[in-house]
């Protein structure tokens, strides 16, 4: 099913300011919340929508991208798990976006305020890593699967990312008492203001290690590479940035994890120029082709295609072939080849040859009319404007 505009989910307009937008999310994951609607999957449905538009639209970076490309522009649309928000789930969303909520707002059974389980609901999460992929133009046309080995922290298989050695090497925090926060009070001009933030100690578990791992030292991180298949969407361009969701660096002991950036590389063609969508093919005609007319080949992304020249075909003309170009990464459809004429005059003739062309200039024929010249002038005022 096509997914919803994001500006659409929150119910703002494309010039919201992010004020706006922290405000529209935070009124739909109030209403969707699934301690208010419990055992609704619609509900849920919702709320899950509601925090991947956010996702996007809170962030500088995405919101330019889906500006520009739509829901391909943050992987929305492809087939490989880019997004922006795509695939989030519950714990990802309370994680990540919890803080916004104040209190104790983090997790089912936490609503309006209440003790998150196990302790205070941290934002623990992994570094992003970013990548850089070479693509050609053939690629682009098609789009293409690539693989990629990616060294990055993963979760510890042998503690499985707790960073203890066992289930029973903890011990309440003695920081914060097992609160996983701590409390603090200050005088202001208005009275005594409480505030609560993370345990410094404990990171917000509420529980301290006593033994650690001694696979990764009590991180519940450790290096390791991993193959990742990345599916480029058709259409990309230069500088272009793709995200997956959870596959960058992992989060110390337990979190979320940090997304994969890729950064789209175009490789130059050595023969097609690209403008946008369409491509441009700058096709060489010898003297007697461009006056005699000719059927001759091109190239396009997809092979060569023979074009008829017509008789009398003027040097800085063009032939467009419709969509021989590149597809619009919002699926908007295909650009053109513009194929641009270019005339050979030959530098060396035989003395034969040097006579035959004397004779040609003499007749009238081989001059320019005023209509010709009028033409070549507008075409250069073009050019210059």
């Amino acid at each position: 099913m096509a997914k919803r505009d994001y500006y659409e989910v929150l119910g703002v307009s494309k010039n919201a300011s992010l004020d706006d937008i922290k405000k529209a999310y935070r009124k739909k994951a109030i209403q969707y919340h699934p301690d208010k609607n419990p055992g609704d999957k619609e509900a849920e449905e919702k709320f899950k929508e509601a925090a991947e538009a956010y996702d996007v639209l809170s962030d500088e970076q995405k919101r330019s991208r889906y500006d520009r490309f739509g829901h391909a522009g943050v992987g929305g649309a492809s087939q490989g798990g880019f997004g922006g928000g795509g695939g989030m789930t519950m714990e990802d969303i309370f994680a990540q976006f919890g803080d916004l909520f104040g209190g104790h707002f983090s997790g089912f059974g936490s609503f309006g305020g209440g003790k998150a389980r196990g302790g205070f609901t941290t934002t623990n999460r992994g570094a992003d890593l970013r990548v850089k992929v070479k693509v050609t133009l053939k690629e682009i046309a098609t789009g293409v699967e690539k693989k990629i080995k990616v060294g990055k922290y993963v979760s510890c298989a042998k503690c499985h990312g707790s960073g203890a050695e066992n289930d029973k090497a903890y011990t309440t925090c003695p920081t914060c008492k097992g609160q996983g926060y701590i409390t603090r009070v200050s005088n202001t001009l208005l009275g005594q203001m409480q505030t609560q933030t993370i345990c410094p100690s404990c990171g917000g578990a509420g529980r301290a290690i006593t033994k650690k791992c001694p696979e990764c030292n009590g991180e519940g991180i450790v290096r390791a590479e991993e193959i990742i298949a990345l599916n480029i969407p058709p259409g990309v361009g230069e500088g272009m940035q793709l995200s997956m969701r959870g596959k960058g660096n992992a989060a110390r002991r337990g979190g979320v994890n940090g997304d994969l950036l890729i950064v789209i590389e175009e490789e130059k063609h050595p023969e097609l120029i690209r403008d946008e969508n369409d491509l441009i093919y700058n096709l060489l005609l010898t003297m007697p082709q461009a006056v005699l007319g000719d059927s001759v080949e091109v190239l396009t992304v997809d092979g060569k295609v023979k074009v008829k020249i017509e008789p009398g075909t003027q040097p800085g003309k063009v032939l467009r072939l419709r969509n021989k170009g590149l597809p619009s990464v919002n699926s908007y459809g295909t650009g053109d080849l513009l194929i641009n004429i270019n005339v050979y005059i030959p530098e060396n003739l035989s003395s034969s040859e040097r006579e035959k062309i004397k004779a040609l200039a003499s007749s009238d024929n081989v001059r320019p009319s005023q209509s010709v010249k009028d033409r070549i002038l507008n075409r250069f005022r073009n050019l210059v404007d």
